[in-house]
């Protein structure tokens, strides 16, 4: 399936149903009085996550969406049946913009989770609602309100634990074949990748992270050159970046001068997520005889002053591949347990504040 992460749709919610001017009418009852009722509430619209999902392919072909009408009132004092609210699926990590606007309405992040996007319009009243001391026959209704309409923007982001990143042909999508289920496109030309793909890495009981592989980045991404800057704003809900190196690139080229190249991209993209955290995966280490591999990593390191995590591996064998997800995965839960422990912090905090006041 084609994978598609920004789409525009339409939302419309009901209208509220129209109140109803009737009269008791029955067999020696003259004077029945008013019975007219009230009309139903319109459906309003709401976006749902659904872990299923993974694109938004779907809006390509559905752009607008219609919540029924609330329905009139009616004589008797009946009221109008209420419009049904209208759920709309869309996948974890969506979030939603006012077109018009450009104001963010919400991000709906968990399986499950409801966004209100559009309001139901309120019932229109009867006039039995009018009926007073001095108006005892009222032949005034109220009708109801309209639904409210929206043009929507719908922007995925991918949500996993770690990304990968690197130039076209890095190998970034064997790394992610090597190390999760996920099987991305792999072949000895630059480009292979042309959408995100995700890899869920199972390192054993009750312990596992989501890594996220995007297009090769390269010069002048951040203009618009290739593919990857369409995909960078998947990065940002990641906690961790694995910048990966081809030690040996096919054109010859300096594998220095090609970490530079993304780390200018990222910084053009977003400052904050080039500050994020990053290690430097340096791949395709079969390429090089073992005895002089310590001295290529050690120019490589020295050249661009790397102060972060450095690991060395080849993903077509998978050598060093697994003490990479136990690195990852041990750096994932300590993080974990860190945004516990703040979650935890900030909440007895509130109890306090409320406890003193």
């Amino acid at each position: 399936m084609k994978f598609v992460d920004e789409a525009t749709i339409k939302v419309e919610a009901g209208n509220g149903g129209n109140g109803c001017v009737s009269f008791r009418r029955e067999k020696f009852i003259p004077f029945g009085g008013p019975d007219g009722g009230d009309g139903g509430d319109g459906g309003s619209v709401w976006l749902v996550g659904d872990s299923n999902l993974n694109t938004l392919v779907d809006f390509r072909f559905t752009r607008r969406f219609k919540a029924p009408n609330g329905q009139p009132g009616s004589g008797a004092q009946r009221t109008g049946a209420s419009g049904e609210d209208l759920s709309i699926p869309v996948p974890a990590g969506t979030m939603v913009f006012d077109a018009e606007t450009d104001e963010l309405l919400g991000d709906v992040v968990t399986d499950g989770q409801r966004l209100l996007v559009a309001r139901g319009g309120f019932h229109g009243l009867g006039n039995l609602r009018y009926k007073s001391s001095t108006n005892r026959a009222p032949r005034q209704s109220k009708p109801g309100t309209p639904g409210e309409a929206r043009e929507l923007r719908l922007e995925l982001k991918v949500l996993a634990d770690v990304g990968l990143l690197g130039l076209p042909n890095a190998g970034k999508s064997t790394l992610i074949r090597a190390i999760s289920s996920a099987t991305p496109r792999v072949a000895d030309y630059p480009f292979t990748t042309l959408h995100p793909h995700l890899g869920v890495v199972d390192v054993g009981l009750h312990r596992s992270f989501v890594v996220a592989d995007i297009p090769g980045l390269i010069e002048g991404a951040a203009e618009g050159a290739g593919l990857g800057v369409q995909f960078l704003r998947h990065l940002s809900r990641t906690s961790l970046l694995l910048h990966v190196v081809d030690v040996m690139p096919p054109d010859d080229s300096d594998p220095v001068d090609g970490v530079k190249v993304i780390e200018n991209e990222l910084a053009k993209f977003s400052p904050e997520l080039a500050d994020r955290e990053r290690w430097l995966i340096i791949n395709k280490m079969d390429l090089i005889p073992e005895d002089l591999r310590a001295e290529y990593v050690a120019d490589i390191v020295e050249r661009l002053d790397w102060q972060g995590p450095i690991l060395t591996l080849s993903a077509l064998s998978s050598e060093g591949t697994q003490t990479l997800t136990y690195r990852i995965m041990e750096h994932i839960e300590a993080l974990r347990e860190q945004l516990a422990q703040e979650q935890e912090q900030a909440q007895q905090t509130v109890q306090a504040s409320d406890e003193e006041s």
